[in-house]
């Protein structure tokens, strides 16, 4: 497959920025966006490699250039000049690697190897599951050179296969992927149904070409080992289960109980199998799993109908604001959730509210939780505020999109 791969073009743009453009560039901001160029010699296509100089013509930086995108250099250098060709890329992916050397030793084989700009490659996204590597593009501008990337991770890593996953953006732009596809084998066997992998000792099942995400939510690892840490001896609500990170978590933790509640018949048929996967562990196979399926806010009002009280809720929602003016309707999202979770969790129980929408601030979250529950009449006391995990590093404010807050109800 990699031989059919497209090579990258020798064109060179010539760019040059608006002065609050250079000054965000200058200071090692990632991203140029297209109100940001003031000149450009000509029209290029998605991976042209874009050179930036100063308003001095000295060289600033360069990066991929992508004509379909409002951000429309995606910087993958800065300082002084430099070649950018397939060793370059396979440095970038040995550093990245490096990075992540410390969850080798715990006893973890699914994690983020590449976080787009916080690891200096804007845009590319590759998850590790096992043996078996994803690879998710956020630009058309990577098409070009994927073969390097890929090149770098086989070199490295020699995963068993590497899977393509494509956001919906980019699948948008079929006349700009050279015959790619979302869920695509790139590298290694046909990959016929979901893959094993191991997180901090429990074994979960992923699904490298149709799941979310890349097949599962790696970026909250830390906080399910927290819930896991909380649950001894209690009753447990995850709300928005998915898969049932949090509820597997809480069962090893020693719960007495945990509730999967989903939308998705088939997420929660993952749930369960995980469940299964797990039940080695004394507590796991000790723990009741049920599951509920159907819309989320109908339920838990249900359940507060019901009088059903619980230790523990997790509320981990999907992205409720995905564009600038759905912010207003995600916070009226957020109290209305937070409100509804507040309801259903016994006196001094433990409330676990997470936000993946980076258009929502954390001090925005934060507000909005703790405010419905105020008015609800059951005022919460912060006992810790999280993010992501560590193979999420964070280089630009704009990648914080993970907030996590963890608080008991007085």
């Amino acid at each position: 497959m990699l031989h059919a791969l497209p090579s990258p073009s020798k064109t060179r743009l010539a760019i040059r920025l608006q002065p609050r453009a250079e000054r965000a560039v200058k200071r090692g901001h990632p991203w140029v966006f297209d109100h940001g160029i003031s000149s450009q010699r000509q029209e290029g296509r998605p991976g042209d490699l874009a050179v930036i100089f100063d308003r001095d013509n000295r060289f600033l930086a360069i990066g991929l250039y992508d004509p379909r995108s409002p951000i429309r250099v995606r910087v993958l250098h800065h300082g002084s000049p430099m070649t950018i060709d397939a060793e370059w890329f396979a440095a970038r992916v040995r550093q990245a690697h490096e990075r992540r050397a410390n969850l080798l030793g715990t006893d973890t084989s699914g994690f983020r190897l590449i976080h787009g700009e916080n690891d200096r490659m804007p845009g590319l996204i590759v998850d590790r599951y096992g043996d078996n590597l994803v690879v998710k593009l956020y630009s058309a501008a990577w098409v070009p050179h994927l073969r390097s990337v890929l090149e770098g991770l086989i070199d490295l890593i020699s995963p068993e296969r590497i899977i393509l996953r494509l956001s919906r953006a980019v699948q948008k732009q079929a006349g700009e992927l050279s015959g790619l596809f979302d869920g695509q084998l790139l590298h290694g066997p046909v990959l016929t149904g979901p893959v094993l992998f191991r997180e901090n000792g429990l074994v979960f099942e992923a699904d490298l070409l149709k799941g979310q995400k890349t097949g599962f939510f790696l970026d909250q690892r830390e906080n399910r080992a927290r819930v896991g840490s909380r649950s001894a001896g209690r009753t447990v609500l995850n709300v928005f289960s998915y898969t049932g990170g949090f509820s597997l978590y809480a069962a090893r933790g020693r719960a007495s109980a945990v509730t999967s509640l989903d939308l998705s018949g088939p997420a929660l048929a993952a749930a369960e199998r995980n469940f299964e996967l797990n039940r080695h562990i004394a507590s796991v196979a000790g723990a009741a799993h049920h599951l509920l399926r159907g819309d989320a806010f109908d339920l838990l009002r249900e359940l507060g109908r019901d009088r059903q009280r619980f230790d523990v809720v997790i509320l981990d929602p999907p992205s409720f604001a995905k564009s600038q003016g759905e912010i207003e309707g995600a916070i009226r999202s957020y109290q209305k959730l937070t409100r509804l979770g507040v309801d259903v969790l016994a006196s001094g129980g433990l409330l676990v509210a997470a936000s993946c929408s980076s258009r929502v601030s954390e001090d925005a979250f934060v507000d909005a939780v703790i405010g419905a529950a105020q008015k609800a009449g059951r005022p919460l006391r912060v006992i810790e505020q999280t993010g992501h995990a560590l193979d999420h590093p964070i280089l630009i404010p704009e990648a914080a999109y993970l907030k996590c807050i963890f608080a008991e109800v007085e």
